[in-house]
Protein backbone atom coordinates (compact mmCIF):
# COMPACT_ATOMS: atom_id res chain seq x y z
CA UNK A 1 0.00 0.00 0.00
CA UNK A 2 0.99 3.16 -0.85
CA UNK A 3 0.18 6.17 2.23
CA UNK A 4 -1.45 9.20 0.68
CA UNK A 5 1.13 12.19 1.04
CA UNK A 6 -1.40 14.79 0.26
CA UNK A 7 -3.12 13.91 3.72
CA UNK A 8 -1.00 15.26 6.24
CA UNK A 9 -1.71 13.78 9.72
CA UNK A 10 1.25 16.21 11.37
CA UNK A 11 -0.46 18.89 13.69
CA UNK A 12 2.22 20.97 15.28
CA UNK A 13 0.81 22.20 18.81
CA UNK A 14 1.00 25.91 19.03
CA UNK A 15 1.26 27.25 22.69
CA UNK A 16 -0.98 30.94 23.09
CA UNK A 17 1.39 33.96 23.01
CA UNK A 18 1.40 35.65 26.64
CA UNK A 19 0.33 39.32 25.99
CA UNK A 20 3.27 41.81 25.85
CA UNK A 21 4.16 43.89 29.05
CA UNK A 22 5.33 43.22 32.28
CA UNK A 23 2.73 40.93 34.53
CA UNK A 24 4.37 42.85 37.94
CA UNK A 25 2.85 46.52 35.78
CA UNK A 26 -1.11 44.44 35.40
CA UNK A 27 -0.77 43.34 38.93
CA UNK A 28 0.75 46.58 40.42
CA UNK A 29 -2.49 48.04 38.72
CA UNK A 30 -4.85 45.63 40.13
CA UNK A 31 -2.99 46.14 43.82
CA UNK A 32 -3.81 49.90 43.51
CA UNK A 33 -7.35 49.95 42.62
CA UNK A 34 -8.18 47.33 45.59
CA UNK A 35 -6.67 49.63 47.88
CA UNK A 36 -8.09 52.62 46.71
CA UNK A 37 -11.60 50.50 46.81
CA UNK A 38 -10.50 50.19 50.52
CA UNK A 39 -9.11 46.73 51.02
CA UNK A 40 -6.03 46.56 53.18
CA UNK A 41 -2.73 45.07 51.69
CA UNK A 42 -2.49 43.02 54.28
CA UNK A 43 -5.69 40.78 53.55
CA UNK A 44 -4.57 40.63 49.65
CA UNK A 45 -2.80 37.71 48.51
CA UNK A 46 -1.34 37.49 45.06
CA UNK A 47 -1.50 33.88 43.89
CA UNK A 48 1.06 32.65 40.80
CA UNK A 49 1.48 30.36 38.47
CA UNK A 50 5.13 29.25 39.01
CA UNK A 51 5.80 30.46 35.67
CA UNK A 52 4.74 33.96 36.55
CA UNK A 53 6.48 34.18 40.12
CA UNK A 54 9.80 33.00 38.02
CA UNK A 55 8.89 35.88 35.35
CA UNK A 56 8.45 38.18 38.44
CA UNK A 57 11.76 37.24 39.79
CA UNK A 58 13.78 38.36 36.45
CA UNK A 59 11.60 41.14 35.54
CA UNK A 60 13.90 44.16 35.06
CA UNK A 61 11.13 46.58 35.09
CA UNK A 62 10.43 46.12 38.54
CA UNK A 63 11.10 49.18 40.70
CA UNK A 64 13.33 47.60 43.79
CA UNK A 65 11.36 49.55 46.28
CA UNK A 66 8.43 47.70 44.69
CA UNK A 67 9.66 43.94 45.14
CA UNK A 68 11.00 42.29 48.66
CA UNK A 69 12.32 38.96 49.17
CA UNK A 70 11.96 39.40 53.09
CA UNK A 71 10.92 36.56 56.28
CA UNK A 72 10.77 33.48 53.14
CA UNK A 73 8.10 35.39 51.21
CA UNK A 74 8.31 37.26 48.35
CA UNK A 75 6.56 40.48 48.03
CA UNK A 76 5.22 43.03 45.18
CA UNK A 77 4.56 46.23 46.94
CA UNK A 78 3.83 44.97 49.82
CA UNK A 79 1.15 42.00 48.72
CA UNK A 80 2.55 38.61 49.75
CA UNK A 81 3.32 36.50 46.68
CA UNK A 82 1.85 32.68 46.86
CA UNK A 83 3.85 31.20 43.84
CA UNK A 84 2.14 27.95 42.71
CA UNK A 85 -1.13 25.78 43.30
CA UNK A 86 -3.23 27.91 40.28
CA UNK A 87 -3.76 27.57 36.93
CA UNK A 88 -4.20 31.38 36.09
CA UNK A 89 -2.68 34.31 38.59
CA UNK A 90 -4.58 36.40 40.33
CA UNK A 91 -5.28 39.00 43.20
CA UNK A 92 -7.36 37.44 45.95
CA UNK A 93 -8.44 40.07 47.86
CA UNK A 94 -9.37 37.97 50.92
CA UNK A 95 -12.54 38.14 52.68
CA UNK A 96 -14.44 41.08 52.52
CA UNK A 97 -17.06 42.44 55.03
CA UNK A 98 -20.48 43.14 53.46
Amino acid sequence: MNPDKSANTDKTVRRPVPPRGSLATKFSGEIEAAVSAGVEREAMTLRLTLRDASNIRRDGEIPVQDLSFTGGEMRLLKVKVVAGGVDVSKLDLGQTAT
